[in-house]
């Protein structure tokens, strides 16, 4: 099967961005041709005139409609690409000039009906950007899970960086109502429909996430809030590392607390695992002030998912 690519970018209120990601898709190594859709959800700050700008440039089409979040946002866009494979990016993203062209390469190889890829940190983000890269892709702090193949087993991709096909969004009907855990909540149902699902390391996008220590708070909050509510609509798929993030956080202050009172062997634990992600951060950012503030987003990430976590396991229902 010839493949035929429908990048789909929803965005809302972000035209910087959007500007940024359609300037690296015109950087693309790839030969073929490729449509990008981009559906603006409601936004006020409007990216109609940053998408004329590469008209002449790239086969784009814009389309705006009411707010509905960004899964909504993406099944609409899905609906009227004219493409078979469909390559879902966030509008936070930085796609590298070969992404394409490794895309089709290795599903030329090993076709699968979804795929997902890894998040890198790009030379122009700030400080803290590159700081919650490291927390979010490292071995030492998700298992690598994000950002190394050695460490995907069955890999659920992630809607910032996400391909699925034609025939296997027809079949599950894209993204649910859900607002947050939308993406593996479509993995999901891809497995339950038979579909598989590959990681391709050489696919990753430079990710810009959240640019404060409150919003990626927030970010992993919503994170830890949606793993409940998956683990009880799959129960198959449940697995007792997703409690290690609320673990870590009690048995983190619970140590500190008592550290206070004159026991100070367990926080010592802790004190040396946050050397260990200090030194490797600064082996892989080779800046000492990553380093250095990717301790606190490590700790922020355990926080916020833990919290999370908590607050799921005592909610009805996610929005």
């Amino acid at each position: 099967m010839e493949l035929q690519f429908s990048i789909i970018i929803p965005v809302f209120n972000r035209p910087q961005e959007i500007d940024e990601l359609l300037q690296s898709l015109t950087e693309q190594t790839y030969s073929s041709s490729f449509e990008v859709i981009i559906i603006e959800d409601g936004s006020i700050e409007k990216s109609d005139e940053i998408v004329l700008k590469y008209k002449n440039i790239l086969n784009v089409n814009y389309f705006f409609k009411e707010n509905s979040g960004a899964g909504a946002s993406r099944n609409y866009g899905m609906e009227r690409a004219l493409g078979n494979y469909f390559i879902i990016f966030d509008s936070d993203c930085i796609i590298p000039p070969h992404y394409l062209k490794e895309v089709a390469s290795a599903l030329d190889k090993n076709y699968t009906d979804a795929y997902g890829g890894a998040d890198a940190a790009h030379k122009s983000f700030t400080v803290i950007q590159k700081a919650i890269n490291y927390s979010m892709t490292s071995f030492l702090t998700t298992g690598g899970i994000r950002g190394s193949k050695k460490a995907v087993d069955k890999f659920q991709p992630r809607s910032f960086n996400f391909g699925i096909s034609k025939k296997a969004f027809e079949k599950t009907k894209g993204f649910s109502d859900m607002r947050i855990g939308e993406d593996i909540d479509l993995t999901f149902r891809l497995w339950e429909n038979n579909f598989k699902t590959q990681f391709i390391e050489k696919a990753f996008v430079y990710h810009k996430r959240r640019t404060t220590f409150q919003q990626f708070f927030k970010q992993t909050f919503a994170f830890g809030k949606a793993r409940p509510f998956l683990n009880k609509k799959y129960p198959k798929t449940a697995k007792i590392t997703y409690w290690f993030p609320t673990v870590f956080m009690v048995l983190f202050y619970f140590s500190a607390i008592i550290f206070f009172l004159g026991i100070k062997i367990f926080l010592w634990f802790f004190i040396i695992y946050f050397c260990l992600i200090f030194i490797d951060s600064f082996l892989k950012n080779k800046k000492l002030s990553v380093a250095v503030i990717s301790v606190l987003t490590t700790l922020i990430q355990f926080t916020g998912y833990g919290l999370g976590f908590v607050k799921g396991l005592f909610s009805s229902r996610i929005v």
